[in-house]
């Protein structure tokens, strides 16, 4: 009868062992499958796609910071763009115009407003003229707060008659704003200014 007791006994110690096996082995293929599926969800959202001229292009997901220089470069480069290429067209001046407002502070109005003062933008229209601009380089002090800038970039006016290059260089500050579709980069310049602005080159 003993012995019998201690068979029933062994047989159920071997079941506790068994089931802990079980549990303990089921733990661990949960937590790995949980691993791995986090694991593959990080690396699957790590990937975006950009719609780009109807493409659907892939690109890689990266922190923010890892990235501002290069998207401050982009800001500045565009609100130059939006605000010197301009066509006889008031409708295109008044386009491009407002959206470079959304990527500067007052200081860019106060210039727009300059400009608009002395008939800069009715002599464009009157006499035809189309006016572009390539951003050359830009200097971007990222070691201190707002971002210090320098922008170097050639004017070129398209007259009839000629075409006239022009040097301009203008400085100001980025500070970071909310990112929204007229602002994509999340930057705001401030304290915005020309310092030169001259013609290099006349071709008739």
């Amino acid at each position: 009868m003993f012995t019998h007791l201690k068979n029933i006994e062994s047989a159920f110690q071997q079941n506790k062992r068994i089931v802990a096996l079980v549990i303990i082995t089921s733990a661990i293929i949960s937590v790995a499958a949980i691993y791995f599926a986090f694991a593959a969800y990080q690396k699957s959202s790590a990937h975006i796609y950009v719609l780009a001229n109807g493409k659907a292009l892939e690109a890689i997901a990266a922190d923010r910071k890892d990235n501002i220089p290069v998207e401050a470069r982009d800001h500045i480069r565009m609100f130059h763009h939006y605000f010197f290429t301009l066509d006889p067209d008031e409708k295109v001046i008044n386009g491009n115009i407002s959206k470079a407002m959304y990527l500067a502070d007052e200081t860019a109005r106060t210039q727009y407003n300059n400009l608009k003062e002395k008939s800069y933008y009715n002599n464009l229209i009157s006499g035809n003229i189309s006016q572009s601009v390539a951003v050359d380089s830009i200097q971007l002090d990222m070691n201190s707060y707002p971002y210090a800038f320098k922008c170097f970039a050639t004017q070129k006016l398209i007259r009839s008659s000629s075409t006239i290059y022009k040097m301009l260089i203008t400085q100001g500050y980025l500070r970071n704003v909310s990112r929204s579709d007229n602002n994509p980069h999340g930057f705001l310049i401030q304290h915005w200014e020309t310092i030169a602005n001259r013609d290099t080159t006349i071709i008739r």
